[in-house]
């Protein structure tokens, strides 16, 4: 069983256990003492998002590493995928995120990347839990000039905004184009902004004034029906709205109407696949992703291959088969020929760049797919359990699959980050597919009840 991490690193709730400094101290330990044993560099950088609890975590983080004789390189806020690259360019032995993603402002998460901007296998993680859980570092404290120090890059985000602009093609300019873009008070505020106006495009700018405590608040990627608004009240070309830590991206089209990773995903593979770019012609997404998209990949003579919920999942897939490509549903887009996890602000210039060289608005490239209807219920529980746990749920979820057949199909998961347990019906006939879920719920709730 694991003791810390998640689908996504360590996530929960700052300063109560898990995510406490002592924790992190710890982590930053057990990373540091791995660096020493694999590396000759010995350096880590951190990076962030706009949390409040950051600066706490941070300086935990950075005081652990240091203690094991590891330098440490401070970015500052930076969105998860320019930390990666970040790690890569500097040929630092590894780096460390601190963010819980598109979570509220009081929780925060720790994630790892290695020395090649992927994030840590498992196998890893267990490593650094039982690094942490067994005291074998208890006794070695690296003394005099043995421990390390730790140094800020101040032009962290002008490097990452520059190799973002070289992932558009030279030939395009964005002057035509009014974007409505939302950063959720998070990572992206002063990286975005700048990427989509220097490559020339009219910007309208949405959750660019963090404090601490409103990332991700009724903005960004979550809620991106703000953003839609906005593009119908100024007739905007595109709206695009990014998650708190930058690596996933939601957008509208002119009329307002939102475009999930679904779509995003159909309209970029094809573009792949019209210039033979598209490895073995497969896409990589997730349990999740719907049921049109794989019809859609069908048409084009493409294949679709579905990993568990989780980026790192499709990552690492894409990593094991030589696929290219891929993401989820909400939002995280991987481009390996560009960057080695989702990111927000280089999936949109993808996209821009198809609608520059179709000349085709939005609304029009995203008839490539038609959704089947999905419903997605989330079910609170009082503590963690499976849910082939709950009495009477298997049978009732075999007895609805049955029900349902080949016209859609049923996804029952609990969630990686908390108690929670995630329902997902999809088919043609949405009435039909809410009553199963709402059913299943049903039997879920009044198990933790008991």
């Amino acid at each position: 069983m694991r003791k810390l991490f998640g689908t996504d690193g360590v996530r929960g709730v700052a300063n109560i256990y898990p995510m406490t400094s002592e924790i992190a101290m710890q982590i930053g330990r057990a990373i540091a003492f791995i660096v020493k044993n694999n590396a000759k560099g010995h350096q880590i950088v951190i990076g962030k998002d706009t949390r409040l609890s950051g600066y706490m975590i941070e300086n935990a983080l950075a005081a652990g590493i240091c203690s094991m004789g590891v330098n440490v390189q401070i970015l500052g806020p930076l969105p998860t995928p320019g930390i990666a690259f970040i790690t890569t360019s500097m040929r630092a032995d590894a780096g460390v995120v601190i963010s819980a993603s598109h979570n509220p402002f009081q929780d925060n998460g720790i994630k790892i990347f290695s020395s090649d901007g992927f994030k840590l296998p498992d196998e890893v993680e267990a490593d650094i839990e039982d690094l942490i859980f067994s005291q074998k570092m208890a006794a070695l404290r690296p003394v005099a000039d043995e421990v390390g120090k730790a140094s800020r890059i101040d032009d962290a985000r002008g490097r990452y905004i520059v190799f973002l602009k070289n992932t558009f093609p030279k030939q395009y300019t964005l002057d035509d184009f009014h974007i409505v873009l939302d950063c959720a008070h998070g990572a992206t505020y002063k990286v975005a902004p700048f990427v989509f106006t220097e490559l020339g495009a009219k910007v309208t700018t949405i959750g660019v004034d963090p404090n601490g405590k409103n990332i991700n608040h009724e903005c960004g990627a979550l809620h991106p029906e703000v953003m839609a608004e906005k593009v119908k009240q100024l007739g905007a070309d595109i709206g695009l709205a990014l998650d708190g830590d930058g690596d996933r991206l939601i957008v509208c089209d002119e009329h307002g109407a939102i475009v999930d990773g679904d779509h995003i995903m159909a309209i970029c593979a094809r573009d792949l696949m019209s210039r033979r770019k598209l490895k073995k012609k497969t896409l990589v997404a997730t349990v999740m992703s719907n049921m049109g998209l794989e019809k859609a990949m069908q048409e084009m003579n493409g294949h679709l291959v579905r990993t568990q919920v989780g980026d790192r999942y499709v990552v690492e897939m894409m990593r094991a088969k030589g696929y290219n490509f891929g993401g989820e549903q909400s939002g995280h887009l991987v481009f390996l020929d560009h960057n080695t996890t989702g990111d927000g602000i280089l999936a949109g210039l993808q996209l821009l760049a198809i609608m520059i060289k179709k000349k085709k608005p939005l609304s029009e490239l995203a008839t490539i797919m038609s959704s089947y209807p999905q419903v997605l219920e989330n079910v609170r529980m009082s503590t963690r359990i499976a849910p082939e746990q709950i009495p009477g749920f298997p049978e009732a979820l075999k007895k609805a699959e049955e029900k349902l057949g080949d016209r859609g199909r049923l996804l029952v998961r609990p969630s990686g980050t908390e108690p929670v347990i995630r329902v997902m019906a999809e088919g043609e006939d949405k009435q039909e597919i809410t009553t199963i879920a709402l059913e299943l719920c049903d039997i879920i709730r009044r198990a933790d009840r008991i």
